[in-house]
């Protein structure tokens, strides 16, 4: 075997943990931006039909993921450190199982209506995911860490707005006079899912801050 072959075999093929997290965030660029669309639907037959349409994406996500850490059991050389990619991979993962989550309470729930929370919610949603998609594809060269850090701080900005919206949600719910137990238990559940998705993010962007500070 000749030294160029010998170091071929060592190399990382074609970048492809790149291509592969961008694949991820695009996915679930999708899915959020179908879940935003879905809340806005009046009809709810359509609006129920887009949001198990989010399972098909959830599933897509999946398989992406088990290709990451196939790449990874197979590639001697990443192109950052291998635990990094283990909690990108698992965080980005996460975020996609609890939008969907979210869509499950809302159609096995039937609950029709979204109030300004839940919109509130995914807005935050939509947009730190979109906030992630801008960081993952600066990954591939680290040429702009300007806006991989913007990227990173709006993220840990819209979380905390989501901790705040969670709160007052909380308050408003069980300040509520009359308001019936299971409609209460529903909403709080959903509330909790829609809350997580948000934690999902910052931890991937924490992850991304991690690797930028190695590796910059």
């Amino acid at each position: 075997m000749g030294l160029g072959s010998f170091v071929k075999l060592f190399m990382p093929k074609d970048r492809i943990f790149y291509s592969l997290f961008e694949e991820v965030t695009s996915t679930l660029v999708e899915m959020g931006d179908t879940f935003s669309k879905a809340l806005s639907e009046s009809d709810p037959e359509k609006r129920t039909a887009m949001l198990k349409s989010l399972e098909d994406l959830e599933h897509k996500n999946d398989e992406t993921t088990h290709r990451i850490f196939i790449e990874l059991g197979s590639n001697f050389i990443t192109p950052f450190d291998r635990e990094d990619i283990h909690a990108l991979t698992t965080s980005l993962d996460d975020i996609a199982d609890f939008i969907w989550g979210s869509a499950k309470r809302l159609t096995n729930y039937y609950i029709h209506d979204v109030d300004d929370t839940v919109q509130g919610f995914a807005d935050i949603i939509n947009r730190s995911i979109h906030a992630l998609h801008t960081g993952i594809k600066e990954l591939r060269n680290m040429k702009n860490l300007r806006a991989i850090i913007e990227a990173c701080v709006l993220i840990n900005s819209l979380e905390n707005e989501a901790d705040d919206l969670f709160d007052d949600a909380m308050t408003k719910l069980f300040s509520t006079p009359n308001i019936n137990p299971i409609d209460l238990i529903k909403k709080k559940d959903l509330y909790q899912e829609l809350e997580i998705v948000t934690d999902k993010c910052e931890d991937a962007a924490n992850v991304i801050e991690s690797i930028i500070v190695k590796y910059a």
